[in-house]
């Protein structure tokens, strides 16, 4: 297991990486709505949070050389199941025609106090 720490993406706030390479896969830690330049949460709206948690995923992804299009499963977290649908059209527009796995799960709460985290696991070799 390699323990991954990528450029352009928020710092851990915690003791874990920010990805792991096993085998021939890539797994990321939840990622959260955290823009790496100033270190705080984006505005409060689930789409401009979903888009800020995306530009994390895919900031990871390039630091190992892979795009959402390796990405085959990913876990979503909402805060409020009530604005699935707009996380949705904000999710779908990222990966475009690519339709990795997905669950989607409603919590009480996410660090930060925040609307929305993403975990992905990604295949570094696609066949």
């Amino acid at each position: 297991m390699k323990k991954i720490t990528a450029q352009n993406t928020p710092e851990a706030i915690g003791p874990y990486s920010h990805a792991v390479r096993t085998g021939n896969l890539l797994i990321t830690s939840g990622q959260i709505p955290v823009d790496p330049s100033t270190g705080s949460l984006v505005a409060d709206l689930i789409e401009d949070q979903t888009d800020q948690v995306m530009a994390n995923l895919k900031a990871i992804l390039k630091n190992e050389g892979l795009s959402l299009m390796n990405v085959v499963k990913t876990t979503v977290f909402l805060k409020d199941m009530a604005e699935f649908a707009q996380f949705n059209s904000v999710y779908e527009k990222h990966f475009e025609s690519h339709k990795p796995a997905r669950s989607t799960i409603q919590v009480a709460s996410l660090p930060l106090d925040c609307r929305i985290e993403i975990e992905a696991i990604a295949e570094i070799e696609v066949r």
